[in-house]
């Protein structure tokens, strides 16, 4: 049973204390329970009950304005958010932070998508989940960038299988060195185009690989692996909105409720955690001080170990923010990069097409993944850019249109039963460089409704980012050239960081302390009992969606801290 605090003003210890409850938060919260200590979790947003999600059974006419929010709200809320415009919609809109209610600055253009409740973003993620390889983590060695990684692919590779073993991920095996295989489910499989696709684009172009995208829902259900609430994927593509069936990976249904099942767990909805408290003569934290959402209150909580999971730019706002006479410029921030080599993974870049000749052929169900085309650039000598560095991948989806809908209010009607041509989308996904001009900070003149500094932004992609996006959407006209389509038009409307909402970066690992915040086992290299494991860890973006990697990074962390622990070290 989960015991919900609300203990005013007194002052409560517990073994240990979980900042945030999303993708990381939740891993953390579960993983610590798991082993017996007592943790309590702080959550800035309100409280949801796994099963509550209030669109999850609605169809698109049930729903207001056919799904969209008013132009008029979106100004008043979600002014921000205008800028993505498919982002906000009526049937998601309750997950997504108001820019009025939670407002940023930004000297420089950032898109910051926030979910402010119980689950976080793990209830609205894209749930895409591709290893790492040996290609990224020596990426930054390689090429004379940033610092080096402090860990190779050796030393994830099994926390990889662990949680992909927990989380239930589908794919196909490509024993691809760029994204290794690992412990998948079956997949749902390539539509008719898709397999197409997959066969002329491999015999056109030897490197690139057309595989089933490789998403965190449960093609099958095994209950004695797939703990917590959960089901088999429905296939009704409405996975943004909550799945009541528990078929995706969601901290509310998989990783909390687990949790929750030990009696160790406690929650603290609205919780704006304020700063991490760092005790000079132990030099270690002892705790964290929070401002109530509601009431303004302020209350401290006191543990042996805190995971700071309050996402990239939530964790590090917090130890930004956490100053002392040890720590005048945040906690942890002896290298004096805290907040710097901001990234994201760029996109806005993509391309599309209509093929004919499979009018006899459709699909069934509303699969939640499409296809996934691994990075080709960049990865050996063979594949070596004289124009940039790094690389990009592809996400995307072959299916049918609606019928011809011409001929007036009769013959629109009669094309709502009618199956058009076959459509391709490819979207890109780009690697941005870790830049310390790119940075996030605190303007301690301006205070959010809160009374914490509030959180601005400077960062943009620069020319490697920009050579790279034009090469991408060149190579996905190739693409669809090869495969026959007919109709080819491609866009690239560069956008501002954030908007991929794969934020990375600001409180990075690497191996001395002078250039980095965190060690190899995600621990400030100054503050042993605090370890951060969220995206603000990253030393550089890669190219795959870095979700697993979180999960895996945390469960290996909660592991070291436990083994500390247990030798008397924490």
């Amino acid at each position: 049973m989960v015991n919900i605090n609300a203990g005013g003003k007194n002052e409560v210890s517990y073994d240990a204390i979980v900042i945030g409850s999303g993708i990381s938060g939740g891993f953390a919260a579960m993983e610590l329970c798991r082993k017996g200590y007592k943790t309590l979790v702080l959550e800035k947003g309100r409280d949801v009950k796994h099963g509550e999600y209030p669109t999850a059974a609605l169809d698109t006419w049930e729903l207001p304005n056919n799904n969209m929010v008013t132009q008029e709200e979106r100004a008043a809320h979600y002014f921000r958010q205008q800028r993505l415009g498919w982002w906000v919609n009526e049937d998601n809109k309750h997950w997504i932070a108001k820019d009025d209610v939670f407002p940023y600055d930004e000297d420089q253009r950032f898109d910051w998508i926030r979910g402010h409740h119980l689950g976080g973003r793990s209830i609205m993620w894209g749930r895409h989940c591709y290893r790492w390889s040996d290609i990224d983590f020596e990426a930054n060695a390689r090429d004379g960038i940033a610092i080096d990684w402090p860990i190779r692919y050796r030393d994830i590779a099994p926390w990889y299988d662990y949680v992909e073993t927990f989380v239930g991920i589908t794919g196909m095996k490509e024993g691809l060195k760029q994204v290794p295989d690992g412990k998948f489910l079956k997949p749902f499989g390539l539509n008719c185009v898709e397999t197409h696709l997959r066969e002329s684009i491999g015999k056109a172009f030897s490197q690139r690989v057309v595989t089933q995208g490789r998403v965190a829902n449960l093609s099958e259900y095994n209950p004695k692996v797939h703990l917590g609430t959960r089901g088999q994927c429905q296939t009704r593509d409405r996975c943004w909105r909550g799945c009541p069936y528990g078929a995706y990976f969601c901290s509310l249904s998989s990783t909390l409720a687990v949790a929750a099942e030990t009696g160790n767990l406690t929650i603290r909805p609205m919780s704006t955690v304020s700063e991490i408290v760092y005790d000079h003569e132990t030099q270690t934290a002892t705790g964290v001080r929070i401002v109530d959402t509601e009431t303004k209150e302020t209350h401290e909580f006191f543990a042996d170990i805190i995971f700071c999971n309050a996402s990239t730019v939530g964790s590090t706002a917090i130890m930004l923010n956490s100053k002392s006479d040890r720590f005048p410029n945040g906690l942890g921030n002896d290298c004096g990069e805290l907040g710097h080599n901001m990234m994201d993974h760029h996109y806005g870049m993509g391309v599309s097409g209509e093929i004919d000749g499979f009018e006899d052929k459709y699909y069934k169900g509303r699969r939640p993944g499409g296809f996934y085309i691994p990075r080709f650039r960049n990865i050996d000598k063979s594949t070596e850019r004289k124009d940039y560095i790094r690389g990009f991948g592809y996400q995307g989806s072959a299916s049918r249109t609606k019928g011809d809908r011409t001929g007036g209010i009769a013959g629109f009607k009669d094309s709502l039963h009618m199956a058009g041509p076959y459509q391709v989308r490819i979207t890109c996904f780009g690697e941005l460089l870790p830049y310390h001009e790119n940075r996030m900070y605190l303007n301690h003149d301006k205070l959010d409704p809160f009374g914490l500094p509030t959180v601005t932004f400077d960062a943009s992609l620069k020319e490697n980012e920009r050579k790279l996006r034009e090469d991408g959407v060149n190579c996905g006209l190739e693409m669809l050239d090869a495969a026959g389509c007919k109709n080819i038009s491609s866009y690239n409307a560069e956008t501002a960081p954030g908007a991929c909402i794969h934020e990375m970066g600001t409180a990075r690992m690497g191996r001395d302390p002078k250039t980095s915040v965190l060690n190899k086992w995600n621990q400030i290299h100054s503050v042993k009992n605090v370890f951060v494991t969220d995206g603000a860890c990253m030393t550089s973006s890669g190219t795959q969606n870095p979700s697993i990697t979180y999960m895996a990074l945390t469960a290996r962390a909660v592991d070291y801290a436990h083994k500390m622990k247990n030798r008397g070290d924490l």
